[in-house]
């Protein structure tokens, strides 16, 4: 791994389930199922550590609203107990190339919103994932809300290295 690796979140472990080395994880990746794949390295980033610690998935499952992991080597809750409250990251060189039309979440918050029009939305703070598309969360400047549903009648144009995202507002979307 390069020293000046860029690292990005994949997860944050919340607590421990069960005894048998489970961590409990609330996500903040784009792909959880790619990410918590069988056989994947995630890197372990706790406070006080200097250097993260490197674990391999064994197993992964969903459980309420959590994504459920247990790491090779970590077979008991008191392997793991240590890792409450510390981040799940993986290095740039593990992100892999996306299909045409496909965004990072980093590539995308951030992004200035502009409608077709030319009148400035806001900035994209988060991304929802509730199911058939995701949903671009947009600070407007006043500190309001718009939600942006990531659907091809609205999002026209999407150019991350510029950090712009073009629209064409439906009826009702900015109100």
């Amino acid at each position: 791994m390069k020293a000046m690796e860029r690292w990005f979140n994949v997860g944050k472990i919340v607590n421990t389930h069960g005894i048998r080395g489970e961590v409990r994880v609330i996500s903040r990746t784009d792909f959880p199922e790619e990410r918590y794949k069988k056989g994947n390295k995630l890197y372990i980033f706790r406070e006080r550590d200097t250097e993260p610690i490197e674990v391999t998935v064994k197993s992964h499952r969903v459980h309420k609203s959590f994504d459920l992991l247990s790491f090779e080597g970590y077979d008991s809750i008191n392997d793991v107990e240590r890792f409450k409250g510390a981040m799940l990251k993986v290095p740039e060189s593990q992100l892999g190339e996306l299909a045409e039309g496909e965004y990072y979440f980093h590539e995308i918050i951030g992004c200035t919103v502009v409608t077709e029009g030319g009148e400035t939305i806001g900035a994209v703070k988060e991304i929802l994932t509730p199911g058939a598309n995701d949903v671009w969360v947009v600070r407007r400047e006043d500190g309001s809300e718009a939600l942006i549903p990531y659907i091809d009648e609205v999002v026209l144009h999407v150019d991350p290295d510029r950090k712009t995202i073009i629209i064409r507002p439906m009826e009702g979307l900015l109100e």
